[in-house]
């Protein structure tokens, strides 16, 4: 063959858009691009649902709180029946805690999937963060509230939880310590908060006597030891009325939540106990230490009265 047909074959080996493949061979090359499409596009439906099966699963199970929503209509009804103007703050309260709920759900599932201490330390510190904030808005007039009650609150549920932790009575993984901080750092929430109201409402009734025993060389602590006291007791009583009738007249949520959940009653009975344990510990220490720290926002260092503080 000469060269000049070899140089013409070249271009025409080589460039094959020149010489396009019959019509059947281009319909079948599209059917077998649309099937590889359509394959790619079933993929990913599958890789969604399976990533996103616990959001479809969770959609599932809202039928029964929905269902629920009977009883928040009948509330509303009345109190639109009764002129009580609560209808707005019922329908919002409900859709804030079930926005929460929801919310906080995620991301526990998200927490307990990972197992890793570092998660559970920064739950904690939140659920401290919030409580220490509501406790201080309960005693707006004290100096430094906020401060006061997030400090009282991370000291009383910081020590209980090492000693649980320590004791081994739970196992320091997510599952248990961030449901378990909870419990604490809600019922020491309350419990802070009261004690800071309390015992500046007390010294702000009292303030003659307080000035009198100062001025006679009491210290700060000794003139203030009887509104210290009642404070305490005002604030603990709730929790302590609460430990006495548990079982008896209602059953605590740890407890129902386990039975409902298929666990034996005695076992829901031995973790109720620890649970309300702890929650003791947690609220004396943190109602004790908020007085502590409350006292230099109470006094001088000349051991006199922030008089200014009991003015409103």
């Amino acid at each position: 063959m000469s060269g000049k047909c070899l140089l013409f074959l070249v271009p025409i080996t080589c460039c094959p858009l020149l010489f396009p493949p019959p019509p059947l061979q281009r319909r079948q090359k599209k059917e077998k691009k649309s099937e590889r499409e359509r394959d790619m596009d079933l993929d990913w439906v599958a890789a969604f649902l399976n990533d996103y099966e616990w959001l479809i699963e969770y959609l599932k199970n809202m039928v029964k709180p929905a269902a629920a929503l009977a009883v928040v209509l009948l509330a509303v009804a009345l109190s639109y029946s009764q002129n009580l103007s609560l209808e707005g703050e019922m329908i919002y309260s409900v859709f804030r805690s079930f926005l929460q709920l929801s919310v906080i759900g995620f991301v526990l599932q998200f927490i307990f999937d990972q197992e890793n201490a570092g998660w559970i330390v920064l739950a904690y510190l939140f659920m401290v963060f919030v409580a220490g904030y509501t406790a201080g808005q309960r005693a707006k007039h004290v100096p430094r509230g906020k401060y006061v009650a997030g400090v009282s609150i991370l000291a009383g549920t910081g020590i209980t939880m090492f000693l649980l932790v320590v004791l081994n009575v739970f196992p320091f993984t997510p599952r248990y310590m961030i449901p378990v901080a909870g419990m604490m750092v809600g019922n020491a929430m309350t419990v802070v908060g009261v004690t800071m109201k309390q015992l500046r409402d007390d010294i702000k009734m009292q303030l003659n006597l307080v000035e009198t025993a100062l001025a006679l060389g009491a210290t700060p602590r000794q003139a203030t030891l009887q509104q210290v006291k009642r404070a305490l007791v005002t604030s603990l009583s709730p929790v302590l009325d609460s430990c006495k009738t548990v079982g008896l007249i209602s059953l605590p949520g740890a407890m129902t939540g386990m039975i409902m959940g298929g666990a034996s009653p005695l076992e829901a009975i031995q973790l109720q106990i620890v649970v309300m344990n702890m929650i003791v510990g947690a609220a004396t220490v943190s109602s004790i230490m908020c007085t502590y720290l409350c006292w230099p926002s109470f006094f001088t260092k000349a051991y006199q009265l922030q008089t200014h503080v009991f003015l409103s």
